[in-house]
């Protein structure tokens, strides 16, 4: 009986695997992100804009508030850019230029997604939130911001988070043939 020895696969250096761990990591998040711009550009937007205003402030005060108080959701939200930026920092110091370039792109690219959040998006969702009941509400003006601002900045946001995802993907690739 011959046995078949299995080769010896030398260990990759912990800055590979930890960098690998990071930039799976920040893929996962970023996707979730892109996910979720996506879904209100396609499906919540538009259909909350087919109802009448009222409607409108009340869903998205609603979406806002679960949003807001959800502990997992603000974990995804920050730790997409910081398992990107880290990773970038891991490639680059482990000598895989190209890959860090990519993730950097990625992790800039999501940046910017959270500069649109913190600039535009949360102060109408905070103008929205701070309206009074809808009961008693005679002034929609802020719907109509929501159909222009909110909507076309959303759409950016999905726009970036799908060039980080990608742009992730092309590391992901780029680390997998450089640590082989």
């Amino acid at each position: 009986m011959t046995s078949n020895p299995t080769p010896h696969v030398p260990d990759r250096p912990r800055s590979t695997r930890l960098a690998a761990t990071l930039i799976t990591l920040s893929t996962v998040l970023v996707g979730l992100m892109a996910g979720l711009f996506f879904a209100f550009d396609v499906s919540v937007m538009p259909g909350l804009a087919a109802g009448d205003e009222a409607t409108y402030v009340t869903a998205m005060r609603a979406f806002n508030k679960a949003i807001d108080g959800n502990p997992l959701f603000g974990s995804v939200f920050l730790l997409a850019l910081l398992a990107a930026a880290a990773s970038a920092v891991v490639e680059y110091r482990g000598g895989r230029r190209t890959t860090a370039l990519w993730v950097g792109t990625a992790a800039v690219a999501y940046l910017a997604v959270l500069v649109i959040t913190f600039g535009v998006n949360i102060p109408l969702n905070n103008e929205l939130a701070d309206g009074g009941a809808v009961e008693q509400m005679t002034d929609f003006s802020i719907v109509e911001r929501f159909k222009t601002t909110w909507v076309t900045t959303n759409i950016v946001r999905t726009l970036l988070c799908t060039a980080a995802l990608a742009a992730l993907a092309r590391a992901t690739l780029l680390h997998g043939r450089a640590t082989r």
